[in-house]
């Protein structure tokens, strides 16, 4: 079907890709609520539709495995398959974060981090009633299965498979020969400094947000979900 609204932010190709595929391109994002589907280009750029509550699916573009995110070279087809069908889509979780702070949300991974280079400090991980952990490190990631593929990765967690209700949490730079990482429910996880030798950084999707205090909590929990389509152009995420 041609002439069907479709949201376009992140890149200026996009709005072509989607002229090219018959589809009419919405640059407002204060207009998406309107439009059939956004398509949308880059990691930042998703984490800002969730963060704006966007309820209508999203055609992620050269963002994380996890998203079902399609490359550049495969846009055309991909746009032409949800303009001309009705194709799956993956609920991803919307994490949000609070505490003695305005609450931040993201979509990808939460992390607690000495703000000076080469600083430890000494992190909790708390799920439901129990501890699961006190260590030292540099510091500690949380992350959605959309985002397991990225940091966490790295920092050797798990990929976690969509829509399993989990978050994997791993240690950053562990001051420890082995250090263990855990998956637990996305709505138990609290975090916290257990002491006050360095600053620490809240971050939301790579973002610095704010300084959390010695002693603060921070209590992750869910805030609504983002929806993305999986197509036959989309990566395994695995």
């Amino acid at each position: 079907m041609s002439g069907q609204r479709v949201g376009v932010v992140g890149n200026e190709g996009l709005a072509s890709a989607v002229e090219a595929a018959g589809g009419a391109p919405v640059g407002d994002v204060e207009a998406f609520d309107s439009v059939r589907f956004v398509v949308a280009a880059g990691d930042s750029v998703v984490t800002d539709l969730a963060r704006r509550s966007v309820t209508v699916p999203v055609l992620a573009v050269a963002a994380e495995a996890g998203l079902g995110a399609v490359p550049f070279d495969r846009l055309g087809t991909a746009i032409r398959r949800v303009l001309d069908g009705d194709p799956p889509t993956r609920r991803h979780p919307i994490v949000e974060a609070t505490g003695a702070f305005d609450p931040v949300r993201s979509i990808f991974d939460v992390t607690l981090v000495a703000a000076e280079p080469a600083r430890i400090s000494e992190f909790a991980v708390r799920s439901g009633d129990g501890t699961v952990s006190t260590f030292r490190a540099d510091g500690v990631a949380v992350s959605t299965p959309a985002g397991s593929g990225g940091y966490n990765r790295s920092a050797g967690g798990p990929v976690v498979a969509p829509e399993t209700g989990v978050a994997s949490v791993v240690p950053i730079a562990p001051f420890a020969t082995a250090a263990d990482h855990w998956i637990v429910p996305i709505d138990s996880v609290r975090l916290s400094v257990e002491r006050d030798e360095t600053p620490v950084e809240l971050l939301a999707d790579g973002r610095r947000e704010l300084t959390v205090e010695a002693s603060g909590a921070v209590t992750l929990s869910r805030a609504g979900s983002l929806e993305t389509y999986v197509l036959p152009e989309s990566p395994d995420p695995f």
